[in-house]
């Protein structure tokens, strides 16, 4: 995993090297809830259905 700066870059900016893996994780969650078109498009109408809706997907993307 690259860090977010790029070498040329005339004044790098700090990051947390602990924090960053972990941050990829939850960038990479989002982009696996999004293949599930009920979540990308926020089809549900109440919100406690939506956010019933985003556990199942978590579920079952961690088990899998």
């Amino acid at each position: 995993m690259h860090p977010p700066a790029n070498r040329g870059r005339k004044v790098p900016y700090a990051y947390d090297t602990m924090l960053y893996p972990q941050r990829h994780k939850v960038e990479n969650l989002f982009a696996k809830l999004k293949d599930w078109r009920r979540i990308a498009t926020r089809y549900d109408r109440c919100a406690h259905t939506f956010f019933s809706a985003i556990c199942i997907a978590a579920a079952v993307i961690f088990w899998l």
